[in-house]
């Protein structure tokens, strides 16, 4: 049975990788970045089989060499790890650049020195795919698109230029050492929450729903439920045929048309009423997934069923 590593293992889509890997019968080996914090960890020893099978190992992104002990001996690595949302006010270059581009650097080099890695899964994102001019143009958009750095600097973009830089730099990476690299393209995440509190963005839509930051954003996005994004790691892993880039989205809306289905369904909460002005994030556009379908993903939950799941989930929890 072979042995796998999942970086950034309280995440949300590394954590739902790890339940999946251990309820397959894997030995799994997770990093984070202090194993000794309870509080943050100990959802992942709840786990069924985490007792017998789960190793939880410290690595940091920006510490060369520190990813070394996790993935030597391992068959396969799912790089997951890497910042999603951060406050405007903070350094975006030390909060979000780094950790992503060379965190990324440092786990392919890394996984080139282990010679039991037969392949990585690296997690990307639609946001590496969809920021340019002729965005309308072009869609639906395959996984031969790029998002223009330039666009994303123009309209402050940076967790779109920080993941488009670092998946670039992945495939350079990989191709000068030979590692056998597939990358996962998930738009944005929804679902119920696995850890004890929401990760950065199920934060965003519990603000949204209980009206807490005044605005919600102006964006029109793929969305896409995390049953299905953990589908699409497994198959990226699993399968001989995966290779290059797997678009992995459901529909596209705008937070609009999601407020408003949720306020029919919800009508309780005090839901975000005012749009953002902010520009260059909420042009239409629309996904190609072929590729993934073609290869056995099973096909995408709706926007319904996502956001559904979701919520009951902030209720069953009580952040709702």
């Amino acid at each position: 049975m072979p042995e796998f590593c999942v970086t950034g293992g309280t995440g949300f889509i590394a954590a739902y990788l790890v339940k999946s890997l251990l309820d397959e019968g894997h030995t799994v080996r997770t990093t984070v970045r202090d194993p000794g914090n309870a509080e943050k960890v100990s959802f992942l020893w709840e786990l069924t089989g985490a007792k017998e099978r789960l190793k939880v190992m410290k690595a940091d992104l920006l510490v060369e060499g520190s990813f070394d002990e996790a993935v030597q001996g391992v068959d396969g690595v799912f790089h997951t790890a890497s910042p999603v949302l951060v406050p405007y006010d903070r350094d975006i270059q030390a909060t979000l650049i780094d950790p992503c581009i060379k965190g990324t650097l440092n786990v392919l080099s890394s996984c080139s020195k282990a010679s039991s890695v037969k392949r990585v899964v690296l997690t990307s994102s639609c946001s590496s795919i969809r920021y340019r001019d002729d965005v309308q143009q072009v869609s639906p958009l395959n996984e031969s698109h790029w998002s223009d750095t330039e666009y994303c600097k123009r309209y402050n973009l940076w967790y779109a230029f920080a993941k488009t830089l670092g998946e670039k730099e992945a495939w350079r990476v990989a191709k000068e050492s030979g590692i056998d690299l597939v990358v996962v393209n998930p738009s944005f995440v929804v679902g119920p929450l696995l850890a004890p509190e929401p990760t950065s963005t199920l934060q965003l839509i519990l603000a949204i729903v209980k009206g807490l930051t005044g605005e919600y954003p102006n964006t029109t996005v793929g969305f896409v439920h995390i049953d299905d994004v953990v589908a699409a790691h497994m198959l990226a892993m699993s399968e001989s045929k995966a290779s290059g880039r797997l678009i992995c989205s459901s529909s596209v809306a705008h937070w609009s048309q999601i407020i408003e289905m949720l306020k029919a369904k919800f009508p309780v909460y005090p839901f975000e009423n005012k749009c953002s002005s902010l520009i260059g994030d909420n042009n239409p556009h629309s996904m190609d997934t072929s590729k993934i379908i073609q290869l056995g993903h099973p096909g995408f939950k709706t926007i319904a069923e996502m956001f559904d799941d979701c919520i009951k989930s902030f209720q069953a929890k009580g952040f709702l």
